[in-house]
């Protein structure tokens, strides 16, 4: 949610920031009812002045009253009654003007929920790009492997044709995608053998290093929440489309509905939903694993087989709560960043960093980046008829500022130098730790070899049993 302050002194500065993200805001819209909300509590404010004046005022008449006699008498008695009658008429004016003000702050707040937060000018990595669309997101660098450079065709680095992780699969009976679809329809599947081992072992090393190497608090999340929340963490209301609900509202006893969240950055953050930290509690740093749901509602095309875009999968998140500082910001944004390319490089896959423009960013982002693995079995078709390769989002990393802490109403009490307190909105970070069972398409595709096997990597093989490859199935 942007500072309606800001708005008010600032207006083009968000009519831009919309139109750089190639969103529908109404800013005139949302200026003129927040205009009328404020009148409105203004002229309540004047009844209310004027009706505790008035029983002030009646006091001098009434005492005057006692001692006089004829048309002094009368004079007074007449003006205790427009007195007395005045606040009977204030009272009955109260409902319908509080009534009023309740219509136009809803109103106001279903305008103000899709402001979208202007886009940093500055990315971590230089000028932020303007598109419309993730076409015009650039590229900040590709990171190889000692045994695989990105720059060559998978043949030049290995030496032979590589397999797509859906053949891989079926090969080496990692899972089984027909009684997946037949038990819970399209996108579906169920890991099956070292498939599920090997999709807990990259959740649990991932967890454990942000746990053990990076000092993240763990944290278990609810991922069934109310609407508000949803709010709150700014996924509605542009996302609902994408969310799976429970309509608890139509069942017979009644209810509020509940949503699945599609990250654990949503319980992670509104855990501290209307509080107020001390500033020396921060930063906090949460760390997640758990199930996540998507409808992929619109998407289409050959990601609908295997597993790059599914309804359920399990993902290991990282947020950061800090204080209300542009710098400390930028600065966690960079570390969390890091946090994933010593992952990756741990697991030794080739990957990218590409700066999402202005029309990829969504509303709630000032600066995203994103990062992609390389995956042979993905891209467009060769002579041959098999896929070139292509890079695949794996990671998302974000910078909110207090965009949704004011949803959420999260502060904390900073400290200033005269010795006193303010009330300030934190700032929020985000980014995925690893998600799977998306990370094994590059996983197994980048390690198989060429008798059909895969190699494991050396940092999972501990949660593995010591597994060092995963052969054909018997």
């Amino acid at each position: 949610m942007i500072d309606l302050k800001d708005l008010r002194a600032n207006p083009d500065k968000y009519r831009l920031g919309a139109k750089n993200k190639a969103m529908p805001a109404d800013i005139d819209g949302l200026l003129a009812v927040d205009a009328a909300v404020r009148g409105a509590q203004t002229q309540l404010q004047e009844l209310t002045a004027e009706k505790n004046r008035l029983s002030k005022d009646i006091g001098p008449p009434m005492g005057l009253l006692k001692k006089a006699d004829g048309a002094q008498k009368a004079e007074l008695e007449a003006k205790l009654a427009a007195l007395k009658a005045r606040p009977l008429e204030i009272a009955s004016q109260e409902p319908e003007l509080e009534e009023s003000i309740r219509q136009l702050e809803a109103g106001r707040l279903a305008l103000w929920l899709k402001i979208p937060q202007p886009a940093d000018a500055q990315a971590l990595f230089g000028p932020l790009p303007v598109g419309s669309d993730a076409e015009g997101n650039q590229e900040i660098r590709r990171v190889g492997t000692p045994a695989f450079d990105p720059g060559k065709s998978f043949a030049q680095n290995k030496g032979f044709t590589p397999k797509t992780h859906l053949e891989l699969i079926e090969n080496l009976g990692l899972a089984d995608f027909q009684r997946g679809v037949k038990m819970a329809g399209s996108r579906s599947y169920v890991l099956t053998g070292l498939g599920q081992r090997l999709h807990n072992a990259v959740l649990q090393f991932a967890f454990n290093r942000m746990c053990d190497r990076h000092g993240f608090q763990a944290m278990s999340v609810p991922v069934l929440v109310r609407e508000e929340l949803m709010t709150g963490t700014g996924f509605f209301p542009a996302g609902r489309e994408q969310a799976y609900c429970i309509e608890e509202s139509k069942r017979e006893d009644g209810g509020r509905d509940l949503f699945l969240t599609g990250t654990g950055e949503v319980g992670l953050m509104g855990f501290h939903q209307d509080e107020i930290l001390e500033e020396e509690t921060l930063p906090r740093r949460y760390t997640t694993v758990s199930t996540c749901f998507r409808r992929e509602a619109g998407a289409a095309g050959r990601d609908t087989a295997g597993l790059y875009r599914i309804h359920q999968f399990d993902k290991v998140e990282q947020i950061v709560i800090c204080r209300a500082d542009e710098m400390e910001s930028r600065d966690w944004h960079q570390k969390m960043l890091g946090f994933v390319e010593e992952l990756l490089a741990a697991l030794e896959l080739p990957y990218r960093l590409l700066q999402c423009c202005t029309g990829d960013l969504g509303v709630k982002n000032a600066d995203m980046v994103d990062v992609e693995c390389w995956m042979p079995g993905r891209g467009d078709l060769g002579k041959d008829g098999r896929p070139q390769g292509a890079w695949g989002e794996t990671h998302s990393a974000s910078r909110l500022y207090d965009f949704q802490t004011r949803r959420l109403n999260l502060r904390y009490r900073a400290k200033l130098e005269n010795g006193k307190t303010e009330v300030r909105f934190c700032h929020s970070l985000n980014n995925t730790v690893l998600a799977s069972p998306r990370i094994l398409i590059p996983l197994l595709e980048i390690h198989q070899n060429a008798d059909g096997s895969v190699t494991v990597p050396p940092a999972l093989r501990p949660y593995l049993g010591g597994l060092e490859v995963i052969g054909r199935k018997s």
